[in-house]
């Protein structure tokens, strides 16, 4: 038994309960509105459910159930509503359309009735058809074309396109406090407009669903709360919709601490009789410390002329350890100095430190460093041989720096003159001979370096 079957047997045993109530047969036991009511509630559902069953709107239903045909979008739509909506309560559309008709005041459908005439059949001349017949078709294309056209539009003015995130799977999600960007996904209706909306920017991001309905968009991420709102619109209705899908991405922001710092050595006002110092201390929440100076006096005896201001060291950078110790050696000529150690986290943040030092050279003190390639080295202390270096003499490598004391004279043989670079009482000299050749030099301040022909 077929659904039409079905809903004219109720239809029936209706109008038999309406008769035995003293209800003439030719009229239904209630309006129209009380009977759709009494057979939802009969079939046990309420509207959203059949909403959901029958594709039409919940307030649409709900107008034919109170009468209120004004809600309805008009004459043409409520037949097909009322169609549907008594196919899914049992009951007899036809007649629940003609209740209808009548209820409002309509007299009999005039709904025009086609009448297709036979083909007349000509013995020689083959089948035609006349303009009547042919008039006939094509209206009842156009009844077709217009009947497939209404539902259409019913199916699509009814439901509006669904939204949904996968990617990230939950509404609130946290990620690591480096990640400055996030992929979102998601499916909707194919085709369809998604547009994210995010506080505190005047326009949407608007990204095209494919014809899958798979839509994914990246967006900027900020330390601490992201907040977004997708929605995704049907560019042929201009539906939206029901509801935006919220969604919070976190980025932790973690606490920023300043750098401890604390100096070993030197200790402040420290004198030393030659530039070399070792810069030594410790620091927490820190990756790398400088260590700078800035000259701020000469030692001279009273009534001596005051030596030129000399050009400060480069700045000298050391990391920190997994202990937190560091060690930096650092360079100074004759005079007062005020050291700045600072030490800087990855974050920015630097904590830095002074101390004042005073360096007056007693004899002579010098540094030797090979840049550029490996050099053979011969060293004479106040006329004796370096023990370090002996009698042979020794090659050093690229980047190898050594440091010689004596009270009067140093001297030093090297075998590339050109990559062998000397600083004399913590003054930078450079390299004193331009040609990579064997040369020997003599230091003996004040006197300025000479060349000499000790091998």
């Amino acid at each position: 038994m077929t659904t039409r079957d079905q809903a004219r047997r109720r239809a029936a045993e209706v109008r038999s309960e309406a008769a035995s109530r003293g209800v003439p047969l030719g009229h239904p036991a209630a309006s129209l509105p009380e009977r759709l009511l009494t057979a939802r509630e009969r079939k046990g559902v309420d509207l959203f459910r059949a909403e959901r069953d029958t594709k039409i709107r919940a307030r649409y239903l709900a107008a034919l159930e109170r009468g209120d045909y004004r809600e309805l979008p008009g004459a043409v739509y409520t037949k097909g509503f009322l169609r549907n909506y008594a196919l899914y309560l049992g009951l007899d559309p036809d007649e629940i359309l003609l209740q209808w008709r009548r209820e409002r005041g309509d007299g009999p459908s005039s709904d025009p009735v086609l009448v297709v005439p036979r083909t007349v059949v000509a013995p020689r001349q083959g089948i035609t058809i006349s303009p009547k017949v042919f008039g006939g078709l094509l209206l009842a294309l156009v009844v077709v074309l217009v009947v497939g056209y209404v539902a259409t539009q019913l199916v699509r003015f009814s439901k509006p396109p669904t939204i949904s995130v996968t990617d990230p799977s939950t509404a609130v999600v946290s990620v690591d406090e480096s990640a400055t960007n996030y992929t979102l996904r998601g499916t909707t209706s194919p085709g369809a407009t998604v547009s994210i909306t995010i506080p505190g920017r005047d326009q949407p991001i608007q990204v095209t669903a494919g014809d899958d309905g798979t839509w994914s968009s990246d967006v900027e991420l900020r330390r601490g709360r992201n907040q977004f709102s997708v929605m995704a619109t049907d560019p042929d209705t201009g539906k939206q919709s029901d509801t935006p899908y919220a969604l919070v991405i976190n980025v932790p922001i973690s606490a920023i601490v300043t750098p401890g710092l604390t100096i070993d050595q030197p200790a402040e006002g420290a004198k030393f009789e030659n530039g070399a110092i070792l810069v030594q201390g410790s620091a927490t929440n820190a990756t790398q410390v400088t260590v700078s100076a800035v000259f701020s006096g000469a030692t001279t005896t009273s009534g001596s002329k005051p030596p030129p201001t000399p050009a400060a060291p480069p700045a000298q950078n050391g990391t920190v350890g997994s202990d937190g110790a560091f060690s930096i050696p650092f360079n100074l000529t004759a005079g007062k100095w005020t050291l700045t150690v600072s030490a800087a986290g990855s974050d920015g943040k630097a904590t830095s430190l002074t101390r004042s030092v005073t360096v007056n050279y007693k004899g002579v003190n010098l540094v030797v460093s090979i840049k550029g390639g490996a050099a053979w080295l011969k060293v004479w202390e106040d006329g004796v041989l370096d023990p370090t270096i002996g009698g042979g003499g020794k090659t050093e490598s690229n980047g190898k720096v050594l440091t010689f004391t004596a009270q009067q004279t140093i001297e030093v043989r090297t075998g590339k003159s050109s990559i062998t670079f000397f600083t004399l009482n913590g003054q930078s000299l450079g390299s004193l001979g331009a040609a990579a050749n064997p040369e020997t030099w003599l230091f003996a301040p004040p006197a300025a370096p000479k060349m000499t022909n000790h091998t």
